[in-house]
């Protein structure tokens, strides 16, 4: 039997009777121009969804049936074009309302900076009222201590999700920025099991990230590939050992059409962790960080 199948049938055996597998940190488009100059028609979408789609079809082959696009407002949301190739592929791609202050700020517009966090969360649930429905919240921070636009931008996200039920997503810059934005969180009374660190890999201290998942939030190691891929083992092998195996999350961070490239870069497929990252873990825990978290954690 050939490797390709061998993985195939081990994964298949891990998943038997279980629910599909869910990508819970992926994206199919970005564009890094900024909030003040990003603006309609700056990429062709016939030519995105016909780089997309086979990639989709790729992964849907490997037994995923849903994928959580991770692509904020005025980065590149584009829920047109997901409810597009979602229907094409036949797997259900979720996208989020919030806004990303990382990388300093970047790609908040002009009104969300004048506005206060109560403001902000009154559109972020207007959004969750519209036709394509964000099924997510996601924020982006920078590193702690937290200056005040990303206090502001959690805290928003945190009166949308008390009041809506949604799950936060927040790419955090270090541990520090993680335990702080957690404080921000429960102060606004919402539950730590609303609230995912993504991109937890780019903290070194495994301390941070039992204390994280400890606390009830969840531990999202993201952005697995062939140059990461034995310190995501690490991660999560540590938290399996602590019992916190419950808590943790993982993904690829890929995809990525890049507005502004010819032909949009390189788009990294999503085949990635389930050909070369899963097998290398427990049978039994696959399907726990495959469908039992990513189900737990933003719902069904």
């Amino acid at each position: 039997m050939r490797r390709r199948e061998f993985l195939w049938a081990g994964f298949v055996a891990a998943f038997a009777g279980k629910p599909p597998s869910v990508l819970v940190h992926e994206h199919v488009l970005v564009d890094f121009v900024g909030a003040d100059q990003i603006r309609p028609g700056r990429y062709d979408r016939n030519e995105v969804f016909r780089i997309a789609r086979p990639k989709l079809e790729e992964v849907k082959q490997w037994g995923c049936r849903r994928l959580l696009d991770c692509t904020p407002n005025f980065l590149g949301r584009d829920p047109e074009l997901l409810a597009r190739l979602s229907d094409a592929v036949d797997i259900e791609i979720w996208s989020n309302t919030g806004l990303y202050g990382a990388l300093d700020h970047k790609f908040v517009p002009a009104f969300a900076r004048s506005e206060t966090a109560a403001q902000l969360a009154k559109r972020w649930i207007a959004e969750t009222r519209m036709a394509w429905r964000p099924r997510f919240i996601k924020i982006g921070v920078n590193r702690g201590p937290l200056d005040e636009i990303d206090r502001k931008l959690v805290r928003a996200a945190a009166i949308t999700s008390r009041e809506t039920g949604l799950t936060i997503a927040s790419h955090t810059g270090d541990g520090a920025a993680a335990v702080e934005q957690l404080e921000v969180a429960t102060a606004e009374r919402v539950s730590p099991a609303k609230f995912v660190w993504v991109h937890a890999q780019n903290e070194s201290d495994h301390n941070v990230h039992e204390k994280i998942a400890r606390a009830g939030a969840w531990v999202e190691f993201d952005g697995i590939g062939p140059k990461t891929v034995e310190f995501h083992l690490e991660c999560v092998r540590f938290l399996a050992a602590k019992g916190l195996l419950n808590r943790t999350l993982i993904s690829q961070d890929s995809g990525w059409y890049h507005v502004g490239e010819p032909g949009g870069g390189e788009f990294r497929g999503y085949t990635y962790l389930y050909t070369d990252f899963l097998p290398r873990l427990k049978a039994a825990e696959v399907p726990v960080l495959m469908s039992q978290n990513p189900g737990a954690a933003f719902g069904a």
